[in-house]
């Protein structure tokens, strides 16, 4: 299953200052309107999609929402440029943070993958940001170079079922449906989360259900 532990905050905070640093020499041009592989969405929405994500983990967080959303607390803006996407990134991974710093370890809210405690939305955020921050860094054809040790926490924390051994970015690439790794094939568009906490583990993969809507992912 893994021992690694989430770095409440700090991880998130990290990761989120990677994702500004790697892009905002690169903000600005048409190459933003290209599409982030694997998703449907621009680089550009993928940053728009970044924002919304960290805006409802905090929010479903801080409340302890446990009633899923159907409208979600911010649904974007088309009109925001590229540099102010990158600067609300880091703004709400901080609000995130924030949230939860102040929530005990227990304490849990709704997510779309199951009712995630403190860690499993820390982990959760960032996976988000490390792997669309991948997508758009190959999209754009820019270096992104992932903040040492994060992944393995997120592995261990979202993903037991992924390959013990190898590089845990790798692991982690896999896990998202990215990359084939040593012996593993490429998963689906069904890969999932498991946000409770790890005690709740059943012991096999899990997959997003096919009646499931779409959600923050």
């Amino acid at each position: 299953m893994g021992s690694e532990v989430m770095v409440v905050a700090g991880d998130l905070r990290a990761v989120a200052a990677c994702v500004n640093g790697t892009f905002a020499a690169v903000a600005g041009g048409a190459r933003w309107e290209r599409r982030a592989a694997p998703t449907d969405w621009t680089c550009r929405g993928t940053l728009d999609h970044l924002c919304n994500t960290l805006c409802g983990y905090a929010a479903s967080l801080a409340n302890r929402r446990t009633v899923r959303r159907r409208h979600h607390p911010r649904n974007g803006d088309p009109s925001a440029p590229v540099p102010e996407l990158l600067e609300l990134v880091v703004e709400f991974a901080g609000l995130l943070a924030a949230v939860a710093e102040g929530a005990t370890g227990d304490e849990r809210a709704i997510h779309p993958a199951g009712m995630a405690d403190r860690d499993g939305f820390v982990a959760m955020a960032c996976d988000e940001l490390l792997v669309h921050g991948h997508d758009i860094a190959t999209s754009l054809g820019v270096p992104f170079e992932p903040p040492a040790g994060i992944a393995g926490r997120v592995v261990a924390r979202l993903f037991p079922w992924a390959p013990a051994t190898g590089e845990r970015w790798d692991a982690l690439l896999w896990a998202n449906g990215r990359a084939a790794v040593d012996g593993t094939a490429m998963l689906g568009a069904d890969w999932w989360w498991h946000c409770a906490p790890l005690a709740e583990w059943d012991g096999t993969p899990r997959r997003r259900p096919e009646t499931d809507p779409p959600g923050w992912r």
